[in-house]
């Protein structure tokens, strides 16, 4: 806990004791004397060993000046209802001690407890803790149990230190506190405020609050307990967006907060103040319509329901904080109701306290009613007759047995020796506080109501928290419930735990945890880019690149997808690439596919249609043999563009390309043999001419099979060494995957082609110059014609072939195929056809051996 540092007089009194302080331990023989305000001891009990205590049981100080007859000093007033409890749970304790014969056997503890308000009246009573007027200086205590604030013990500490007396806090939870070099005496059984910070880290990230606001009360507590959340948070990514501290004097302080409060973006806000701050705090904002903010409270006032009222019910409803956990202390609830003025008679104190809680008066008066010191003070509700529960109490609890302890320790004696250090043994008349603060570090035991009281090498105890909830009942009244666990002995990632059956109350009565954030985490498919500019939270969202993913919240980068793969349209998963090629069942390949059959219906009645009429002159006329192989050929050559449409295999892929080019080169052949025949016939007729017997049937047949022969031989060669085989393109679409057969060997692939050309070439230039040859039914003419398209469709398909992306390379050669082989059916064949059928009265050798005039191109 926290408190306001004193002014210009405060730090005169501490320099005053300080040297006080240096008097009166300068000689090991002169009387310990305390010059100046004396007076603070309120409870004592004598006992062989004593411990002293240090409280705060009267809180609002005035100063006395005496009008400089009389040095000044503070009158404190005011009457702290907690601080009286953890006076008489040290009481309390010492008596459940001195039961207990196994903890100090054969001595008595005793105590004085001293009460004070301010820094100077504070640090005063523990000096006079330390030092007695009217005994020797080994008259005094051995250890000092207190402060609640964690400034005033850094004070006392320092004075402790030289003399080496211990000091035990109940409620000191600065984390400046375990700086063992600056406080080396200082011990305490409350947790360090370090271990509050990292819960409430942990708090934050575990509702992803990760943009909050802080406003803290000025003192050790706060500053430091601050600083090292904002620290903290930062290493989890949470940010705070203003940190403000809380004046009760300063109107402009006031003014920035609630300035702050209304425009900031945050909807969580720390308070991390002492329990007089917090109250002075609330009470200001009761008049303010803020609504809306999520309150986080810190250990020291969460879960005190002196703050609920009426007015500000609003502001601390759901309000969620860590507090020291519940316990049991059998006993200590009865002891602290039975409690009578009869009790302490010389206790001004009590008799005040008592006068508080029955609104009475020892003395007689007309405004008040008498006390009779009898009064049931179960009838009264104050924080000192709650005793439902034990938080604080706790601490004190634990702080007097461990210097209990520490003090059996130190009066073990086995054989004339200290069996655990070795050193002669100690009488009780003989015991330093420096005997004491040796053995107090080392303590290790539990509690009879089961706590453990251990410590780490800074002289703190392990860290044990309740998370708590404000619930705001119907009658007005506040009911704070546990809702979760803090412990850190447990490993990390499971120190804080909620109850499974936790019902959380939020602000505002909703059902739902509140957001705040400065920035929606970056959704699925992008990624979280830091902006220099602003806090850490404040991140900027990209959208991930072409190809690339990101599949959790708050990427710090996207992940590019396996070559196979390509983003769903989100960019938060890679789904498998479509695969493209040429099917059967869409548009493109049925169309081809339907005139591929059209083209092998066409063959196949144009030979039906020679094939019935091949008695006839225009049959015979026009070489009926090579006329029915090109037929059989055109049919193969309209079957093989089949083998280029559906899934590419390794047999297709050899099939489509082998079977197009000796299909091809068999038609071509056959078209260069009926084009080799027009010419011989023509110079069969010229006198003295007969070179017709050089190239009969048998030589036409042999010529077209060497030449298809030729074309199998490279083919065969092809296949052999590096063969077409099914591959996937994942070049040309990054979103897809092309399906198609790879040519293996370019230059079997442009040889095959190559081949191709060179006959349809020289087919089309002995067609040329035998186009004007005189006879009434020149072919010579139809093969030119027919080659014409043939070559103009091939020179096409290159450049078409090499730029059509994807299962169009495949159609373009479909196309090529289709139309190469449609032209020289329709040239070749459809004028014939047409004479058979609709003109056969030119189908006669009359009409064949006319003369016609002669036709050009």
């Amino acid at each position: 806990m926290g408190r306001g540092r004193g002014g210009w007089l405060a730090m005169g009194w501490f320099i005053m004791i300080m040297f006080n302080l240096l008097v009166m331990t300068k000689s090991e023989n002169q009387t310990c004397k305390l010059i100046g305000h004396t007076g603070y001891l309120e409870f004592s009990k004598e006992g062989d060993l004593l411990i002293g205590g240090i409280f705060s049981m009267t809180s609002t100080r005035t100063l006395i000046d005496n009008d400089y007859e009389a040095a000044p000093h503070y009158y404190c007033k005011a009457l702290n209802d907690r601080e009286l409890k953890f006076a008489r749970t040290v009481m309390f304790t010492v008596e459940e001690v001195n039961r207990n014969a196994d903890i100090l056997p054969g001595i008595r503890l005793g105590y004085r407890l001293y009460n004070g308000c301010g820094s100077e009246n504070l640090i005063r009573a523990s000096v006079e803790a330390v030092s007695r007027e009217e005994s020797e200086c080994s008259d005094r205590i051995q250890a000092l149990l207190g402060h609640s604030s964690s400034g005033i013990s850094e004070d006392i500490n320092l004075i402790l230190s030289p003399m080496s007396i211990p000091q035990v806090s109940h409620l000191s939870t600065c984390a400046c506190l375990s700086d063992k070099k600056r406080f080396p005496t200082f011990f305490r059984t409350v947790p360090s405020d370090r271990f509050q910070v990292l819960g409430l880290v942990q708090l934050m990230k575990y509702f992803d609050w990760r943009w909050v606001g802080i406003i803290h009360s000025v003192g050790s507590y706060s500053d430091q307990g601050t600083a090292e959340f904002s620290k903290e948070a930062l290493r989890e990514d949470i940010c705070v967006e203003y940190r403000l501290p809380y004046s009760k004097s300063s109107t402009k302080k006031w003014n920035t907060i609630m300035k702050a409060m209304r425009e900031s973006s945050s909807s969580v806000v720390i308070l991390f103040m002492s329990l007089s701050y917090t109250k002075s705090f609330l009470s200001k904002m009761e008049s303010y319509n803020i609504t809306g903010k999520q309150l986080i409270g810190s250990e020291a006032w969460i879960t005190q329901q002196e703050l609920a009222s009426v007015e500000r019910n609003h502001i601390l409803q759901g309000a969620m904080g860590f507090a020291l956990p519940e316990t049991s202390i059998p006993g200590l609830g009865q002891f602290l109701l039975d409690l009578k003025p009869s009790d302490e008679p010389q206790s001004s104190l009590i008799r005040a306290f008592w006068e508080k809680f029955f609104d009475c008066s020892f003395s007689p008066s007309n405004t008040s009613i008498l006390c009779t010191g009898a009064e049931d003070l179960n009838m009264v509700a104050s924080d000192y007759t709650d005793v439902t529960h034990f938080r604080e109490e706790n601490n004190v609890y634990k702080a007097v047995y461990l210097v209990a302890y520490a003090l059996g320790e130190l009066m073990k004696c086995d054989n004339g020796a200290n069996p655990t250090t070795g050193k002669p043994c100690v009488k009780k008349n003989e015991v330093l506080p420096r005997m004491v603060l040796e053995h107090i570090g080392h303590v290790n035991f539990t509690t009879q109501n089961g706590a453990k009281v251990f410590f780490d090498e800074n002289g703190d105890s392990v860290a044990q928290y309740d998370l708590v909830n404000w619930h705001l009942r119907d009658d007005g009244s506040v009911q704070i419930i546990t809702i979760g666990q803090y412990d850190t002995s447990f490993p990390e990632g499971r120190k804080l735990k909620l109850n499974n059956d936790a019902n959380i109350a939020w602000i505002g009565n909703s059902s739902e945890v509140p957001r705040s954030v400065c920035r929606e985490p970056c959704p699925l498919g992008t990624r979280k880019a830091v902006n220099n500019n602003k806090p850490v939270c404040c991140f900027d969202c990209f959208e991930c690149p072409e190809g690339t993913i990101s599949n959790q919240t708050d990427s710090p980068k996207c992940v590019a997808c396996p070559p196979e793969f390509w983003p769903n349209e989100k960019k938060d998963i890679c789904l498998p690439k479509p695969k493209e090629y040429l099917s059967h069942q869409e548009l493109m390949g049925a169309l081809l596919t339907a005139f591929s059959c059209v083209g092998v219906f066409l063959s196949f009645l144009t030979s039906l249609i020679f094939l019935t009429h091949k008695e006839t002159p225009i049959v015979k006329a026009n070489n009926s043999e090579l006329s029915f192989l090109l037929l059989i050929s055109l049919k193969l050559c309209f079957l093989c563009s089949l083998t280029f449409i559906g899934r590419p295999t390794e047999w297709s892929c050899m099939l489509r390309h082998t079977a197009f080019g000796i299909t091809f080169v068999l038609c071509i052949s056959c078209v260069l043999g009926k084009t080799i025949v027009v010419l011989m016939a023509f110079r069969a007729t010229l006198p003295g001419k007969n070179v017709m017997r050089l190239f009969g049937p048998v030589k036409q047949r042999l010529s077209v099979l060497i030449l298809t022969l030729v074309q199998v031989m490279f083919c065969i060669i092809w296949l052999c060494t590096n063969p077409p085989f099914p591959a996937r393109n994942l070049q040309y679409y990054k979103e897809k995957i092309i399906l198609e057969c790879a040519i293996g060997s370019a230059i079997g692939f442009w040889g095959v082609l190559g081949y191709i050309g060179f006959l349809a070439l020289l087919c089309f230039i002995l067609a040329f110059l035998s186009r004007n040859l005189p006879d009434s039914f020149n072919e010579a003419k139809l093969i030119t014609f027919s080659m014409l398209i043939f070559c103009a469709v091939w020179i096409t398909f290159i450049p078409a072939y090499v730029s059509s992306p994807g299962k169009f390379t495949v159609a373009v050669e479909i196309f090529a195929i289709l139309a190469s082989s449609f032209g020289l059916l329709l040239c070749i064949f459809v004028p014939k056809c047409y004479i058979i059928v609709f003109r056969p009265e030119r189908n006669s050798k009359k009409y064949l051996m006319g003369k016609i005039p002669p036709r050009t191109l």
